[in-house]
């Protein structure tokens, strides 16, 4: 666990080195969260393998909790401009690091990390690729005509909070602007079929062909 100023407070962070031996030249950095952290280090060691340097930013400074409904009011009670504060320290950290090759960054968040990563991609004129899984929080109002950035959306059929309706609500508003985004809705995929340690609602095929896309998808637009 790594620290990085931010603003008036300081951030921790879990920070992942490419392993590659030869890894493409990309900019190849990636900010992961909202995820279990024991997830998280399984995504972000995935990235390195795939030649990105990862960084997952601890968002809740330490606090955690394995009950839902507790997840829930840490979700509710997360203040948004601090958070962005953070999001935007994490990007300038990435930024100075000698692992790092281009100046921009790609963000990818899981449902309220997915709706901070959106919301990041359009205060952030560094974010260079934007990938949200079933991000959606009443709090978290991205400013669309300010997004720069292409946008992948990855989404759950099944999901009752972010529903297909809103997912293509979403994609109205984004092409109405002139922006870039692709959206996937997985057929029979719930919220959070990404993650492993639920397996009520762990979907492995759509999890595969979703990390699949995110791969390829940062690939195309942080090349160098």
């Amino acid at each position: 666990m790594s620290q990085v100023p931010a603003a008036t407070r300081t951030l921790r962070v879990l920070r992942f080195l490419a392993t590659q031996a030869d890894p493409v030249p990309l900019d190849r950095i990636v900010r992961a969260c909202d995820l279990p952290r024991s997830t998280a280090y399984h995504l972000l060691t995935a990235m390195t393998e795939e030649g990105f340097v990862a960084l997952a930013p601890d968002l809740y400074h330490g606090k955690s909790t394995k009950s839902p409904d507790e997840a829930g009011k840490l979700m509710m009670a997360m203040r948004i401009d601090e958070a962005e504060r953070d999001l935007s320290a994490a990007v300038e950290y990435l930024t100075t690091q000698d692992s790092t090759t281009s100046e921009k960054i790609g963000v990818v968040g899981f449902c309220m990390g997915g709706a901070l990563s959106l919301y990041t991609a359009t205060k952030n004129e560094k974010i260079g690729a934007c990938v949200v899984f079933y991000g959606g929080h009443p709090k978290v109002r991205p400013d669309l005509p300010n997004l720069q950035a292409p946008v992948l959306g990855l989404y759950g059929e099944k999901d009752k909070g972010i529903t297909p309706e809103t997912v293509h609500k979403l994609e109205r508003d984004v092409k109405a602007l002139g922006k870039s985004i692709e959206v996937v809705i997985y057929p029979g995929a719930d919220h959070a079929f990404f993650n492993d340690t639920r397996p009520e609602v762990y979907n492995a095929e759509a999890a595969a062909d979703a990390w699949q896309r995110t791969v390829e998808f940062l690939r195309k637009h942080l090349s160098v």
